[in-house]
């Protein structure tokens, strides 16, 4: 199972190059073959697992800065050592989704050879990106107490609110919708890369 990433920085002509800080950032996610700078504003890894697929480009099309591709279907392997080598199919539906991602108002798209998966897939990520980016800074916050593993009144108690305003805050944030709609994209891309493959193991 491989997924290929590709990521663009969104209005970079207007913006400082956020592409060093981004791949300091996740220099240690769990990575067939690392993120790296590929041309321009541009970054691309390749990835076997869809959880670790489906966080990454939720959190990265969420948070404004960038267009996320994926792309399924075969890579040639053995892989090279760079990521900017590869090659294979996947490699160019990560293209393609990238490209289409820029004209979208959630800037995710997947690509590959099975169109109905990937639509599946695509839709399931924006779905829960569109929720992410629309938090507020108090939900945001109240999320980011809750992935580090505090009970609602542990969050609560660090923010100075009431328990019933910590659940407020989760609610409105859509906390409740994150973890299985991240569970939805990982099992749908799952699904995309097998049906463009015939089920066959890499």
């Amino acid at each position: 199972m491989m997924f290929v990433m590709t990521v663009d920085q969104r209005g970079s002509r207007k913006d400082v190059d956020r592409v060093e800080d981004l791949l300091s950032t996740l220099a240690g996610t769990d990575t067939v073959r690392p993120f790296e700078r590929t041309a321009g504003d541009e970054i691309q890894a390749v990835l076997d697992d869809p959880a670790v697929c489906a966080q990454l480009a939720v959190g990265l099309a969420a948070d404004g800065h960038w267009s996320v591709g994926i792309g399924t279907g075969d890579v040639e392997v053995p892989l090279p050592e760079s990521t900017r080598a590869g090659r294979g199919a996947a490699f160019i539906h990560a293209r393609d989704a990238v490209e289409a991602a820029k004209r979208g108002r959630i800037p995710l798209c997947v690509r590959g050879p099975d169109p109905r998966w990937c639509r599946h897939a695509q839709t399931a990520g924006r779905l829960i990106a569109d929720v992410i980016a629309g938090r507020s800074d108090a939900g945001a916050e109240a999320v980011a107490l809750m992935r580090r593993g505090l009970t609602q009144v542990e969050a609560a108690a660090e923010l100075g609110i009431s328990p019933q305003a910590m659940s407020q805050r989760l609610r409105t944030a859509g906390w409740d919708l994150e973890a299985d709609s991240l569970d939805l994209l990982a099992d749908t891309l799952a699904e995309a890369d097998r049906a463009a493959t015939g089920g066959a193991a890499r």
